[in-house]
């Protein structure tokens, strides 16, 4: 049987309005097929089919304790986990999941243009892009600065938007071991418009290769 994607899009905080675009785009980007689901029982089932869990913009606490057991058992042995955008908002009363995803979000500025820094290019989810990344975003903030248990692959030159607070060294996005798992996570993916955007798709689905093993 061919590995599936399971999409979780849960929201008992802020929802984005680009969330129909991104479970679309992921049905675009993925080799795998894409089950999408925001019921939080379906995470207390069997999640060993699957090649990887991407929860997407969810927000708050989206789990039930059964659900959040079986997450932890499946990354623990083996499986592949991408966050996007607001799955940094996710399970604050959860110490795994912050341990997991390895930042939890902070703030963030107005909307705004700005400039993504390439900190690794032998990746999947970078080697595509241009020297200088133009995008638009919401810059997350976090609440402590990731880099030292991490891979970071992007960060956001503060110097070229208005409100950034982590100073010099801003992880934007990165990935990570968990015991026998595969982590992903990109803050980038605000806007409905950042899913027809080429280099963030390719961003996108590289991440979504390398959390499932094609990478």
């Amino acid at each position: 049987m061919t590995p599936r994607l399971l999409v979780f899009t849960r929201t008992t905080a802020y929802r984005h309005d680009s969330i129909p675009a991104a479970v679309n785009a992921v049905r675009e980007l993925a080799h795998h097929p894409v089950d999408h689901t925001e019921d939080p029982a379906v995470l207390e089932g069997e999640l060993d089919g699957y090649a990887a869990v991407v929860f997407l913009s969810t927000s708050g606490e989206v789990l039930t304790p059964a659900g959040r057991e079986r997450l932890a058992a499946y990354v623990d042995g083996g499986g592949g986990f991408v966050g996007v955008h607001a799955a940094a908002c996710t399970e604050y009363e959860w110490p795994y999941y912050g341990d997991l995803l390895g930042a939890r979000f902070d703030r963030h500025p107005a909307c705004q243009p700005g400039r993504v820094i390439i900190d690794d290019r032998d990746h999947p989810a970078t080697r595509h892009l241009p020297a200088v990344w133009e995008f638009t975003d919401e810059w997350y903030d976090f609440r402590s600065n990731p880099r030292s248990s991490v891979r970071v692959l992007l960060s956001a030159d503060e110097t070229s938007y208005e409100g950034g607070a982590m100073g010099p060294d801003h992880p934007l996005a990165w990935c990570r071991a968990q015991a026998a798992g595969r982590v992903f996570y990109t803050s980038l993916g605000h806007a409905t418009e950042a899913y027809a955007d080429e280099d963030f798709r390719a961003h996108l689905r590289g991440g979504l290769e390398w959390a499932t093993g094609r990478g």
